[in-house]
């Protein structure tokens, strides 16, 4: 009997954008009858509330300076609950494979001969556009959009992302983790060609009742995170649809509240 045959299996879920309603029928099975669930900082309390209660719970997520586990900790620890476990949870924000880190956690599982199999999740950066009422693609405004980080790996040579291909590249711009590098990342869209006034959106707490966000535009965006307080995570959506924004959130019941932009003195 080989390793994988001894052990249990380990889900990568998928636990979507936050609203509970989005979370898939087959992830919310697993998280009923889990005997082991680590989850991430970003999955709402209303689906960690579908968990069974005889379920071990660990706590595993990262946010910006406060990590309660490594990622080599969460694969180790992975690695020996499905040791002793039929079923072990890997519950994500968002979807594994969009900047999920699960593409590396299942090849170190696989190493170790650990059974895995992805559930995918509805990934924040098309489900909170469009509960803000910012359809990513439109015939008359957008026929292309990339998806990209704006938070890379520490300690990189240099970095990957390549903002001047991505600015010529899609009419929409969607930015995950962007908000500690906004200043930057305007900069080399700017310096590629963007226009300064170049209409951009930022969400956080997406698909919650919590829900907040500033419109402005490249010139603007700046002072109103200054004025307004506003704090990451979120996400940054750049580009003409987001002009439809005061068109199409009034179809949006109750889920979003627009911070006022404050009056920019020139």
């Amino acid at each position: 009997m080989n390793q994988s045959e001894s052990c249990g299996k380990v889900y990568l879920v998928g636990a979507g954008p936050g609203d509970p309603g989005l979370l898939t029928l087959k992830a919310k099975v697993l998280l009923e009858n889990a005997d082991i669930v680590l989850y991430d900082a970003l999955v709402s309390p209303s689906i960690l509330a579908m968990i069974n209660p005889r379920a071990e719970q660990i706590h595993g997520g990262k946010r910006r300076g406060r990590h309660s586990l490594v990622q080599e900790e969460i694969t180790a620890l992975l690695i020996q609950k499905a040791q002793t476990n039929a079923v072990v949870v890997r519950l994500k924000g968002g979807d594994p494979f969009v900047f999920g880190r699960g593409g590396e956690e299942m090849l170190d599982l696989i190493a170790a001969g650990i059974s895995v199999e992805i559930v995918p999740g509805i990934t924040s950066g098309i489900a909170v556009p469009a509960y803000a009422g910012i359809p990513l693609t439109h015939r008359d405004y957008s026929s292309s959009v990339t998806f990209v980080t704006g938070h890379e790996m520490a300690g990189k040579y240099r970095p990957q992302v390549n903002w001047s291909a991505i600015a010529h590249g899609a009419e929409t711009i969607v930015v995950y983790m962007g908000v500690h590098n906004l200043p930057y990342i305007i900069g080399e869209l700017t310096k590629a060609g963007r226009s300064p006034e170049t209409p951009i959106a930022l969400i956080r707490w997406g698909t919650t009742p919590q829900q907040q966000q500033l419109i402005g535009t490249f010139t603007t965006i700046m002072d109103q995170i200054e004025a307004t307080g506003f704090e990451a995570p979120a996400i940054a959506v750049i580009g003409a649809v987001v002009d439809l924004h005061d068109l199409l959130q009034a179809g949006q019941p109750l889920l979003s509240r627009t911070i006022p932009p404050t009056p920019i003195s020139l």
